[in-house]
């Protein structure tokens, strides 16, 4: 293989660490290991003005996640939708959300002021 030449005159190998004592850390799997951590905050931004409450972090896709919406839109008494594998409601129900995630076994918390 043909050496890498640099700006500086200074010869870089594929093989060879870049650093003197230093060789390159293994790369780490972005998995994180145990529940996925729901967050559920509020959003305004693009809503001229009006709140809602974004759920993000769910496991779940599809059919599961527009059924997990709608049960929690009926708790609520509130409209909303599925955007992008996350949850808005209209309104401001953060804690009313935080309270049934945790009962259906999420690991649910606020995020946000």
């Amino acid at each position: 293989m043909k050496p890498k030449h640099t700006f500086r005159g200074v010869v870089i190998h594929e093989n060879q660490p870049r650093f003197k004592g230093v060789t390159p850390a293994p790369a780490t799997p972005t998995a994180q290991a145990g529940p996925p951590k729901v967050r559920v905050g509020r959003a305004v931004s693009g809503r001229g003005g009006k709140g809602v409450t974004v759920i993000i972090g769910l496991p779940l896709t599809g059919p599961a996640l527009e059924e997990l919406a709608t049960r929690l839109k009926k708790i609520c008494g509130a409209g909303g939708a599925v955007k992008d594998g996350t949850i808005e409601i209209q309104g401001e129900h953060r804690d009313r959300l935080v309270a049934e995630l945790v009962k259906l076994g999420y690991d649910a918390k606020r995020s946000g002021g």
